[in-house]
């Protein structure tokens, strides 16, 4: 199985540092995690690894190389001219992907020790469209899923805006891990519905949520950081050694 990482961003939470660094080379306990999240996947045997990049993307470059991609097979989907967000970045990475295998996405600045092994029985299991992980933790914004975990919409909790795809009653809040396993077809699927340019995956997610199974894997209890803002480091380095 492949796997991408999201390293395109500005990091503009996390300045000064993003001011001459790409967040993806921010350092917990003497690695950047963009190295973490490389070792985190090879805990279970993925080898072949995409990252995006942007912001400060020959940073990043060099860094892959000079560490000879820290032992995996590293390949580059160049944002330079414009950075795309999670979709726009998926669907410009499409030619590094196999057809029909299922592939991961994962974000630089998330943590977590979420079980992929676990993640991909559930998904092979249950044969959605998409399986993401998701938690119990509080959260500026939720996914909303019924009783059975399909997503069914989402909602933003500083504004109230919701947005719903499937009605139904109970809707369970949860929040997003940003680690997920999505089938190949994500990518004629995000074509055919006029998907283009700079988009979310979130936008994605929520479209093709009425039409096709998306599932949320709740992992609560398991370690999870969004490495967002500065002062997320000196937490991460009492969670993650």
């Amino acid at each position: 199985m492949k796997a991408i990482i999201f390293a395109a961003g500005l990091g503009t939470r996390f300045k000064p540092w993003t001011d001459t660094h790409p967040k993806a080379l921010a350092i917990v306990n003497g690695k950047t995690l963009l190295q973490r999240n490389i070792e985190y996947l090879q805990q279970f045997n993925i080898y072949e690894v995409v990252i995006n990049v942007h912001h400060f993307a020959d940073q990043i470059i060099n860094s892959v190389k000079t560490n000879n991609g820290w032992g995996s097979k590293i390949s580059i989907s160049d944002e330079r001219t414009e950075v795309l967000e999670t979709g726009g970045g998926l669907l410009n990475a499409q030619k590094y992907f196999t057809k029909k295998e299922s592939f991961i996405l994962c974000n630089v600045d998330v943590l977590t020790n979420l079980n992929i092994n676990a993640l991909q029985l559930f998904h092979q299991q249950n044969k959605p469209l998409i399986s993401f992980g998701v938690t119990n933790r509080v959260s500026s914004r939720n996914f909303l899923f019924d009783n059975t975990n399909r997503l069914c919409g989402w909602e933003n909790n500083n504004t109230n805006e919701k947005k719903i795809a499937i009605n139904h009653s109970p809707l369970i809040a949860k929040a997003y891990s940003c680690v997920a396993i999505l089938d190949y077809s994500i990518f004629d699927l995000m074509i055919k519905n006029n998907f283009s340019g700079k988009f979310s995956l979130t936008d994605v997610y929520l479209k093709l949520a009425s039409s096709h199974t998306i599932l949320g894997f709740d992992h609560s209890g398991d370690k999870f950081l969004d490495v967002g803002k500065p002062e997320s480091v000196a937490i991460a380095e009492t969670i993650f050694s």
